[in-house]
C-alpha cells in the first residue's frame, strides 16, 4: 500500500505504517508523554465577565491529548493570586481533582499556540522541573523575556535572562501567564496557602519587600529545592489591548 503524505508517497506494510517503524513510533510516545498521566486542570482567572475573543479562541482551541482528562476553570473578579490560590486549594479538596498530575495557568491576556499545552506535558515528563512555562514577554517596545534569575549565578538574582533557542531553559522564576505546575507542588506541607502573594510592604528594620505573586512563589519553592524553567519553543502572544482598538489590540 503507497501512503501520500503531501510531500511524496511512503510504502505501508500491511502491519501499518506506525508498525511498520516501530523504534520511531514508540520514541516518539516517549517524547510526547502521550502514555503517562496527563490529567491536567486549566485554571484562568479573568477581570470583570469578558475574555478577548482571540485569548478565548486560542485557550479553547488547544490540543488536549486523546483519552486524557482536561478541565478548565474560570475564576473571575479576584486579585490574580487570590484567584489562583482559591481555585487550587478547591483542587485539593476535591476528592477525584486532587488525585490529577497537573495545573495548567492561563491568564486572560495570554495567546498560546495549539500545541502549546502537549509540548509543555512533554517536557515536564522529560525534564526535572516543578513548573514549566512557555516564553511569553513583558509588553511594549522593550518587552523583556519572562525567564527570570539565572540559577548558576549567585547571589540570586530575577534579572530577565538571554532566552536560548529552542530548548527548556532553567531559572528561578516563572510567570504565570501560561505555564504547566506539578499539582505535588501545591501538596508540600512546607508550602502554604496563600501560595500566590503580591508583595508591596515596606518594614524599619526588613526594609521593602516587593514581589508579584508568581515570583514570591517561585522563590519560596526554590528554596526548598524545587526547580523552574521556560520553555523556549513554546512561543506565547502576550496581548495589551489598550494600545489598539479593543477588539484586537497588540501581541507583544
Amino acid at each position: 500500500m503507497t501512503l501520500d503524505c503531501g510531500g511524496g508517497s511512503v510504502v505501508v506494510e500491511s502491519e501499518g505504517f506506525h508498525n511498520s517503524k516501530f523504534e520511531a513510533s514508540r520514541n516518539r510516545l516517549i517524547t510526547g508523554a502521550t502514555y503517562r498521566d496527563l490529567s491536567t486542570i486549566c485554571v484562568m482567572p479573568i477581570k470583570g465577565q469578558d475574555i478577548n475573543h482571540v485569548v478565548a479562541q486560542a485557550v479553547e482551541g488547544l490540543i488536549k491529548p486523546m483519552n486524557q482528562p482536561y478541565a478548565r476553570w474560570i475564576v473571575s473578579n479576584c486579585e490574580v493570586g487570590d484567584a489562583y490560590n482559591t481555585a487550587i486549594q478547591q483542587v485539593l479538596d476535591h476528592p477525584q481533582l486532587s488525585k490529577w498530575k497537573f495545573v495548567l495557568t492561563v491568564e486572560h491576556d495570554n495567546v498560546p499556540a495549539p500545541d502549546a499545552l502537549t509540548r509543555l506535558q512533554g517536557a515536564m515528563y522529560s525534564t526535572p522541573y516543578a513548573a514549566i512555562s512557555g516564553l511569553y514577554w513583558t509588553k511594549g517596545l522593550e518587552g523583556q523575556p519572562m525567564i527570570y534569575g539565572d540559577p548558576k549565578v549567585f547571589p540570586p538574582n530575577y534579572i530577565p535572562q538571554l532566552p536560548e533557542p529552542d530548548t527548556v531553559q532553567e531559572c528561578r522564576g516563572i510567570g504565570m501567564g501560561f505555564a504547566l505546575w506539578d499539582l505535588n507542588l501545591f501538596k508540600d506541607p512546607r508550602l502554604k496557602n496563600p501560595w500566590f502573594e503580591t508583595k508591596q510592604s515596606y518594614d524599619p528594620f526588613r526594609g521593602t519587600e516587593c514581589g508579584t505573586q508568581d515570583l514570591t512563589f517561585c522563590r519560596k519553592a526554590t528554596d526548598l529545592g524545587y526547580r523552574f524553567a521556560v520553555s523556549t519553543d513554546v512561543r506565547v502572544g502576550h496581548m495589551d489591548i489598550n494600545t489598539a482598538s479593543p477588539e484586537y489590540g497588540v501581541i507583544w
